[in-house]
């Protein structure tokens, strides 16, 4: 009867060591949710702010939004934030790639081939 007792219990996952509290989880996709649609908010009430604001001013605003929405968004729904160094060491080479491209778009922009005109 004991040995029928001790291989039920062997047979418990390891993840019951570390029971998750569902209201506590619950409560912060709530909170990552709220602050998600107040992101956009903040992003629609800048794209309406007074003309003496310049489009790139707007632009980069909303970007510097997005970009913490994406944080929000990656870290926290997506369970970055707890992830090793090896992600993280592929998350920064993808950052630099990405800034790299954008550079060189931007290197590039007013580089055109000889005897060809911009219209």
């Amino acid at each position: 009867m004991s040995d029928a007792h001790e291989t039920k219990s062997a047979a418990v996952p390891a993840h019951d060591d570390h029971p998750v509290d569902l209201n506590n989880y619950i409560r912060r996709c709530v909170y990552i949710f709220i602050s998600i649609l107040c992101a956009v908010a903040l992003m629609i009430w800048i794209s309406y702010l007074p003309a003496h604001y310049s489009w790139a001013m707007k632009s980069a605003l909303i970007l510097l939004v997005a970009a913490c929405n994406a944080f929000v968004v990656a870290g926290f729904l997506m369970h970055l934030i707890s992830e090793k160094k090896m992600i993280y060491t592929v998350l920064g080479f993808t950052v630099i790639f990405v800034l790299g491209l954008f550079w060189l778009t931007w290197y590039a922009m007013n580089d055109f081939p000889t005897g060809t005109t911009m219209h």
